[in-house]
């Protein structure tokens, strides 16, 4: 199992980037998936979740959201390329943080990018 996440940066305030998830090892597309965060000196927190597509057949698969990134974060998954995106625009000085994405699967991590919002 494997998942391998890119597209951390340093940016400043009011910019925007693209967080990817390359996975493999694993039937990605029947496992929820999640983006978590965590800031030196901060607890960690998860930003957004997606289902499985299957879990909603009128809507596709269902998202959260933590409040903070709400309105400025996206979370949507590829199924065919076993791959999470996490957009994120309107960059804040708080959001800075090592980003990893996670699987139920085995409980499998990545090893996290970096993001890092200037003002």
């Amino acid at each position: 199992v494997q998942l391998v996440e890119s597209g951390g940066g340093e940016v400043h305030t009011g910019e925007s980037l693209r967080l990817s998830c390359v996975t493999s090892g694993f039937p990605f597309a029947d496992y929820r998936m999640t983006w978590y965060r965590q800031a030196p000196g901060r607890e960690r927190e998860v930003v957004a979740g997606i289902s499985t597509t299957g879990e909603s057949a009128e809507t596709g698969a269902s998202t959260i959201y933590v409040e903070s990134v709400k309105g400025r974060f996206i979370i949507f998954r590829d199924n065919a390329r076993s791959t999470l995106y996490l957009q994120m625009d309107n960059l804040q000085p708080d959001d800075t943080a090592l980003y990893y994405c996670h699987t139920n699967f085995q409980g499998a991590r990545g090893r996290g990018t970096q993001v890092t919002v200037s003002s």
